[in-house]
């Protein structure tokens, strides 16, 4: 139960049940709590514990009873229980730091409600007793600050407060059916929208959060909070000249808070200005005083940041300087050392490795951070000649994060039947000299891992050709066709261009236009959107951007499939995660692309990986002439292109072509036999023709 027991005995119906928990035996222990009949509550959890001794319920339920039973010592030993199930659950902070107060220990008491809060600060409980705590030891600052959280828990609702409990202890689904129902019941209620607008983000139903929360903030214009989370949506959806609009209120009133800063920082990286937010971040770094928890854990996030800001900026010493910062600060950090095997280039020592697998086999680290360990770890194997160790690493990485992505196939290759079911060569011709005739995008699309950034690298070389990033601007149209009701099974979309006419396809062109705007800073003529994924919406992007260059990059399936395999992206790919999924997905990638080329041939250009490994100039010229523009040999010569990138392939277009990763693959051979049969003999055969 996410719930504070002893104010409200009631809540536990708001939460299902767990599945070895009957819910009449759960109602009937919190009934004895609800009695004052702790003794029989904390005996009748004991009793069911051995059949499930990680029943969160349970093990709350015993840990509250011992304590309003005064047993305090009995009660954190049941929280040592508790912790090691679930050691990030807030109500197990907020029991323990009350056992602290009833032993008469504020600064551990402090301690542990502080932990409480922070992940959950919708315990009104846990911020009565800071207050008074604070207020105890002198510290009238912080006291005042939980005085106010109080105040602001005691004037919402009942429902409001409770289902954000649930919504902090991770009980969405369980907060979501309680907040509708009381905006259904009681009508339009700021906190209410904003709770529901919180969760739209974390599900990632972002154009529902956005509206959510211009409805607060037109009811509430100084909810600063509101407003910081909306600033978050807007960068979520890549929205950055409104969302810098949307913080400026916030930094012209507190101009210091690292919250609003990094916010601004964020905002300026969406815009292309790395090199900008490397003294912001800098400055911030030097004003983190302290070693404490807190204080350790904000250096590491913005050192990693920095990080990132540098690698984009070919400054890649220092980069790792400020990834291994991060490490120092956090060594179970994950994302910092993921980051620096990122490099592709970096080199972990023997120290490291130990670190990596120590932090890996630790059960204090947490899930994500154990996910990312485990890709560097094997990268750090694998440059070190011990691919056995190295694939196991991998697959390991592999394995957690499909475990938890909630991939579904056949999405995609429902997407594709509809696809050539809907875009045929009638369908096209019906609609020919539809769209803009503006030329300047160039779409290169195909797998991650195909070699697009090096093409990316080619054409940003030119003096007319400007190279951005994986921009959204098409997938965000995708979204506007497909409609907010997901069907999986019958997609509205691309049926849905059936039913568009001239205009609204000219307007789509003229949206995708104007959004890419911002990202064209240089002012050149052409620009490149290299968002790989577009390669399933080249009928979309022919209709409404008929002269539009699409450049198809495509790699070798083995490599490109097993170079998939051992990348851990920042989001999205989920496909890649699994020999069988990446498998499926390559053919279908394959398929969809063959049909592109019956129905519109000619239209896109194939440009094979290892076709520009072999005769470089040749290829260059080969892709200059499809896009209508000049041979530079600054083109050739990529690698002295100074711009910023930020895929995971930065560091290896900055040097001369090399073939090293053309068959690095082959090292793993042993363990990509069922990858090889899920490709196919087709797409893999055994003697291989290169």
């Amino acid at each position: 139960m996410a719930t504070q027991i002893e104010l409200n005995p009631t809540f536990q119906s708001h939460r299902a049940p767990t599945a070895a928990l009957p819910e009449a035996e759960l109602k009937a222990l919190h009934l004895l709590q609800a009695k004052g009949d702790y003794a029989a509550a904390a005996a009748g959890a004991r009793k069911s514990l051995p059949a499930d001794p990680a029943n969160r319920d349970l093990l709350l339920i015993e840990a509250h009873s011992l304590r309003m039973m005064q047993h305090v010592d009995a009660a954190l030993e049941a929280l040592e229980r508790f912790a090691r199930h679930h050691p990030r659950f807030s109500q197990l902070y907020l029991e323990r730091g009350l056992c602290h107060v009833a032993r008469r220990d504020a600064r551990a008491a402090i301690l542990d409600l502080r932990t409480a809060v922070t992940a959950n600060p919708a315990l009104a409980m846990g911020w009565r007793m800071l207050d008074g705590l604070y207020r105890m030891t002198g510290d009238q600052r912080s006291a005042d600050l939980a005085g106010r959280h109080v105040a602001h828990l005691a004037s919402l609702p009942p429902p409001i407060v409770h289902a954000k409990v649930l919504y902090g202890d991770g009980e969405i689904d369980a907060a979501e059916m309680l907040i509708r129902r009381f905006l259904m019941e009681a009508g339009d209620h700021p906190e209410a929208m904003r709770l529901l607008a919180q969760i739209g983000h974390l599900r990632n139903v972002l154009d529902d959060a956005e509206a959510l929360y211009e409805g607060v903030l037109a009811m509430v214009p100084d909810h600063h909070e509101a407003r910081h989370e909306y600033v978050q949506v807007l960068i979520a959806r890549h929205k950055f000249p409104r969302a810098r609009e949307a913080l400026e209120p916030l930094l012209k009133l507190d101009p210091k808070s690292h919250a609003h800063r990094i916010q601004a920082a964020t905002i300026r990286v969406g815009l292309g200005d790395f090199a900008g937010v490397i003294p912001d971040y800098r400055t911030m770094i030097a004003e983190i005083q302290g070693d404490s928890l807190e204080a350790r854990v904000r250096r590491a996030d913005l050192n990693l940041w920095l990080g990132h800001a540098l690698k984009t900026e070919a400054r890649t010493e220092e980069a790792i300087d400020a990834y291994m910062a991060a490490t120092t600060d956090r060594p179970d950090f994950g994302d910092a050392w993921w980051s620096l095997a990122n490099l592709k280039t970096y080199r972990f020592s023997d120290d490291s490795i130990a670190i990596l697998q120590e932090q890996l086999a630790s059960e204090a680290t947490a899930e994500v951070d154990r996910i990312h360990l485990a890709f560097a770890l094997g990268k750090g194997l694998e440059d070190k000649g011990d691919y056995e160790a190295s694939w196991a690493a991998y697959a390991q990485g592999n394995a957690m994060h499909r475990a938890s992505n909630g991939y579904i196939p056949t999405v995609f290759e429902t997407n594709t039947r509809e696809q050539k079911r809907i875009c045929t060569p009638s369908f096209f011709a019906e609609r020919a000299g539809w769209g803009i005739e503006d030329g300047s995008p160039i779409f290169v699309v195909g797998l991650p891992r195909s070699g697009s950034t090096l093409i990316e690298q080619i054409l940003a070389s030119h003096s007319l050709v400007e190279g951005t990033q994986e921009l959204p601007d098409i997938q965000r149209i995708v979204h506007e066709l497909q409609g907010r009701e997901l069907d999986f099974d019958k997609p509205l979309y691309p049926a849905s261009l059936e039913a568009l006419d001239a205009d609204a396809v000219h307007r789509f062109g003229e949206q995708y236009i104007a959004d890419t705007m911002p990202n064209r800073v240089l002012g050149r003529p052409y620009f490149i959107d290299k968002m790989p994924n577009n390669f399933r919406h080249v009928g979309l992007m022919h209709l409404i951007l008929r002269n539009a260059k699409i450049i198809d990059a495509r790699r070798e399936p083995m490599a490109c499939c097993f170079s998939n395999l051992k990348q851990l992206f920042a989001q999205g790919q989920e496909f890649s995660y699994g020999i069988e999924d990446i498998a499926r997905y390559y053919r279908t990638y394959v398929e969809l692309m063959d049909h592109w080329d019956a129905v519109l041939p000619g239209r896109v250009l194939r440009v094979q990986h290892e076709d520009v490994v072999d005769d470089l100039e040749g290829s260059v010229r080969r892709i200059l002439e499809y896009c209508g523009l000049p041979f530079e040999s600054a083109c050739v010569e990529f690698h002295k292109t100074k711009r910023s990138v930020r895929t995971p392939s930065s560091e290896q277009v900055r040097q001369p072509i090399f073939r090293d990763g053309l068959e690095q693959w082959k090292n793993f051979e042993p363990w990509l036999e069922p990858l090889r049969a899920a490709l196919g003999p087709e797409l893999a055969p055994r003697t291989e023709a290169r």
